[in-house]
């Protein structure tokens, strides 16, 4: 019986925790909303405001007045989702050959991957500007999708999950029924990753969203600018800035983040209950 009891109050004690957690990292977005919904005076008043105001249709009017929030918003979907798709595919095509294939120099490419995954991405800004500049891509969409095709995390992270995930003998019947290298990739290892592949999709499509530094750089045409690059021109000179209408953009900008999360996490729960029921 008291073995019963302890296990209740342990039980108790990491449900209120876990909800406790909950709350404070719930708390940054639910504040961002009421933000959203008050003028900036109504914003820096003291008591702070907790509850919802009535001015989001207002800021709502005043974002789309003030910068292409929806152009913006598209430019951002169109990098974001192509780079994505590029970075799934590429990173999970060469993680495949360094986790389950021997060849010449395998050790030496892969150190100089890691090599190169420990480089900050700042350092690389101005030779990847001249290059771009030398190839005619500056102020163009492919500035943004090209370099950004394939990364060294994500060859990094599918490597030592393949390698853990993809039996040798799933590769070897394969081989044993005819497929290529093609088919085993496709048929074999991508099935098995699937939820390697949610996270770096989440990470990789979040990362180009919330990307700033290289889209101001490279997006010289203001009609290719993403989202974020339009969102900080809402910030004024000499006090004037709107924040009000700042946290309304900031908002808006989270529902994609938000249905992308959703849609890889159920991926990546769904998968992982599937394992948890076959075992």
């Amino acid at each position: 019986m008291a073995s019963i009891k302890g296990s209740r109050r342990r039980g108790i004690a990491l449900h209120t925790s876990l909800i406790a957690g909950v709350l404070l990292s719930a708390f940054p977005f639910y504040w961002a909303v009421i933000m959203s919904t008050h003028t900036s005076s109504e914003i820096f008043s003291y008591p702070p405001k907790l509850l919802p105001g009535s001015h989001f249709a207002e800021n709502v009017r005043h974002l789309f007045d003030t910068v292409d929030f929806f152009g913006s918003m598209a430019n951002s979907l169109l990098v974001a989702t192509v780079v994505t798709f590029l970075v799934l595919f590429l990173d999970s095509l060469a993680a495949f050959v360094f986790a389950k294939f021997e060849f010449p120099g395998k050790n030496a490419l892969f150190a100089l991957l890691m090599l190169i995954f420990m480089v900050p991405a700042q350092m690389a800004a101005i030779p990847q500007f001249v290059i771009m500049a030398k190839l005619g891509w500056i102020g163009s969409m492919t500035s943004l999708i090209v370099p950004a095709a394939a990364n060294a995390f994500g060859i990094f992270w599918m490597r030592q999950y393949m390698r853990s995930a993809i039996h040798d003998e799933l590769l070897d019947a394969s081989r044993l029924d005819g497929a290529n290298f093609l088919r085993q990739y496709w048929h074999v290892a991508l099935p098995v990753v699937r939820p390697g592949l949610a996270f770096l999709g989440i990470f990789t499509f979040m990362g180009q969203w919330n990307d700033y530094a290289w889209p101001l750089i490279a997006l010289t045409n203001p009609d290719n600018v993403t989202l974020q690059v339009a969102l900080s021109q809402l910030n004024g000179t000499h006090g004037t800035t709107d924040y009000g209408m700042v946290m309304t953009g900031a908002v808006l900008a989270l529902i994609p983040l938000l249905i992308v999360f959703a849609v890889g996490a159920r991926q990546i729960i769904g998968d992982l209950a599937k394992g948890a029921v076959r075992g």
